[in-house]
């Protein structure tokens, strides 16, 4: 097995979105060749309500997907095409924009009032820019956990991984989204297609 080396790393810079609500961004537009098709990838992790409270009022998408993922905490949201929900923790969202779509996101904390939670921005390719917009909520209960003998622990929530596939499908750009948690003190590695590369 060969090794393939990090092109390069990059550390999370904190940054208001919405209507005030703090988050860190790994990586944002100013990147686009590097982790193309991905356009963006933000950690929205905060301990007190004033922090996320004002969420992400009604605010237009058109021409990429955003992905979900909620560790503690919820996010209500709803659509200009009628639909609404709540996406609680483990649970995750895969929304199509396509042709173009209004939405909002409000967060909420858990009974410590924290939140977390992970947003990716995937551009879509030029054919599929006009498709009809489109979500794909999925409960934690629905994405499969696999523990290696090491009590590494992996959940798959698109593409497949180690026998198992994600219950979310039909993304443009084919991705493989993992959550995995390494025990302490532990080094891993993991096979990965030499097409990925981000």
């Amino acid at each position: 097995m060969s090794i393939r080396p990090a092109i390069s790393t990059s550390s999370a810079s904190p940054t208001l979105e919405g209507a005030g609500v703090h988050l860190h961004r790994a990586f944002g537009f100013s990147e686009p060749k590097t982790h193309d098709p991905f356009l963006l990838f933000d950690d929205f992790r905060n301990e007190t309500p004033d922090a996320y409270a004002g969420g992400f009022p009604w605010h237009p998408h058109r021409g990429i997907e955003t992905i979900t993922y909620v560790l503690s905490g919820s996010v209500e949201h709803s659509d200009s095409l009628g639909n609404s929900g709540t996406l609680g923790a483990g649970d995750i969202q895969w929304m199509t924009a396509g042709s173009g779509i209004m939405h909002q996101e409000m967060p909420s904390g858990n009974l410590n009032g924290q939140m977390h939670g992970f947003q990716l921005w995937a551009n879509l390719p030029g054919s599929l820019k006009m498709t009809a917009p489109r979500y794909q909520d999925v409960p934690g209960k629905e994405i499969p956990q696999i523990i290696d003998d090491d009590g590494t622990q992996v959940k798959v929530i698109t593409g497949a991984f180690w026998g198992q596939r994600g219950p979310v499908d039909g993304v443009a750009a084919d991705p493989l989204y993992l959550d995995i948690t390494v025990p302490a003190n532990r080094r891993k590695a993991f096979k990965v297609d030499t097409y990925r590369n981000t």
